[in-house]
């Protein structure tokens, strides 16, 4: 399916959370936002929202421990319901090969030698499958996150805590990546990759901590940087990497099989995306939570198209709070995504994202019932008991919004100039 035949065209989308962490362990409760929120069962439901939208995209995971419960045995029979409706709505699936998680039978998870080898024969089924219908892939949803909860913080498998934890999951990300562009382009006929990172900015409190947030600001990068040949021995962080276990042959491996950058998706979120480096009362390092009102924002998409010569899609923005902070989200994102196309940033595509209420990550590590840990990010909310209306789900007034912007993106988000749009782009 073509999503687009012109570089002027908008991409609209949204997509539904699709986290897959199911391993369990004394305290870790299995986390698969399918399971939770009943997507398994209400599908239809479900999507049947972003084709009442008019939407071209939605963003859309494969629980790949699922769909593979035994090596190389697979079990389609879900997804091929899923993806023939959206294809027969005219709704391009960017599909999500990984959203976080790997199935059981992955001893050590990422942390496995296994793990690149594994990832692409799954992916290799996928587009044998799927391949001649669909041509927009994730290869993996946000690798910094993925390493930060897996290798540093230890709260999903393989539970490694530390930079040396973080850069070892990192490390295998990226060549798992490596190989998933082989399979897919092994498979699929002029793939468009998106490649998705959740991404941020961090700003100094102080003058004096300023050298802090300026490394932070290079952290940022590392995956991009690492999946485009960049890491060499004068890269920044070179030494970090090399004191925390990153080995030079597994550095020089991964430059030697750099890919190309076809899309970046940046993920941003204005509560939480912004981040003050500080001191706390002890004199110590700490970090506290800045609220965007677009600047950072802008500035961003800006940033990482100039660092490396892609076009950009906005692949998850919301915001937390009342109907009225999020619909002024959702206006001011709009606004400055049509500010970046008036002077030339090719921002291809706006997603918010998650388009259904989600379950909140600490459900994971909790105690509460799952309805204890509901997040309202999406356009659409879960029906209380005894609410007015039918199905599962209630509308904000942001659905109403977004539709406009659909329905007219010539006043919504503007067109490239002409620099922008001349360059040469793939769809």
């Amino acid at each position: 399916m073509k999503l687009g035949t012109s570089p002027a065209e908008f991409i609209w989308a949204t997509g539904v959370e699709n986290t897959f962490v199911p391993q369990e362990r004394p305290g870790h409760r299995s986390l698969d936002e399918y399971m939770l929120m009943g997507h398994y069962e209400h599908w239809r439901e479900d999507l049947s929202l972003a084709a009442d939208l008019g939407l071209q995209a939605i963003r859309w995971g494969v629980p790949w421990y699922r769909v593979e419960p035994f090596p190389n045995e697979f079990d389609w029979r879900w997804t091929d319901a899923v993806v023939d409706w959206l294809l027969e709505r005219e709704i391009c699936p960017i599909v999500d090969l990984m959203h976080y998680g790997c199935p059981y039978w992955l001893r050590r998870e990422f942390a496995s030698s296994e793990y690149p080898a594994a990832v692409a024969a799954y992916t290799s089924a996928f587009t044998r499958r799927y391949g001649d219908r669909i041509r927009w892939y994730t290869p993996l949803n946000e690798p910094l996150v993925n390493a930060l909860m897996c290798g540093k913080l230890g709260q999903w498998p393989p539970y490694f805590r530390g930079d040396s934890g973080y850069i070892r999951v990192l490390l295998q990300l990226i060549k798992g990546m490596q190989a998933t562009v082989d399979a897919i382009r092994a498979q699929v006929t002029d793939p468009v990759l998106v490649w998705v990172e959740a991404v941020g900015l961090h700003v100094a409190f102080s003058e004096a901590l300023e050298v802090l947030a300026a490394e932070d600001r290079r952290r940022g990068y590392i995956s991009y940087d690492l999946l485009t040949g960049r890491v060499d021995t004068a890269h920044p962080l070179f030494p970090w990497l090399i004191r925390n276990g990153a080995s030079l042959h597994d550095l020089e491996e991964i430059a030697r099989n750099r890919v190309t950058l076809d899309v970046l998706g940046m993920n941003f979120y204005p509560q939480w995306s912004r981040q003050s480096v500080t001191l706390d009362s002890r004199g110590r390092l700490a970090y506290r939570n800045a609220e965007d009102d677009g600047a950072a924002f802008g500035s961003i998409l800006r940033d990482y198209h100039a660092r490396y010569g892609a076009p950009v899609i906005v692949t998850e923005t919301s915001a937390f709070g009342t109907d009225e902070v999020r619909a002024r989200w959702l206006a001011g994102s709009v606004a400055e995504v049509r500010r970046l196309r008036s002077q030339g940033v090719p921002v291809l595509g706006y997603t918010w994202f998650p388009m259904l209420t989600m379950i909140d990550w600490k459900y994971r590590l909790g105690r509460k019932p799952r309805e204890a840990y509901r997040i309202d990010l999406g356009l659409y909310t879960m029906r209380e008991p005894g609410d007015p209306g039918a199905g599962r789900w209630r509308p904000t007034p942001l659905v109403e919004m977004l539709r406009a912007f659909v329905a007219d993106p010539v006043a919504s988000v503007g067109p490239l100039v002409p620099a922008a749009a001349s360059q040469e782009w793939r769809r």
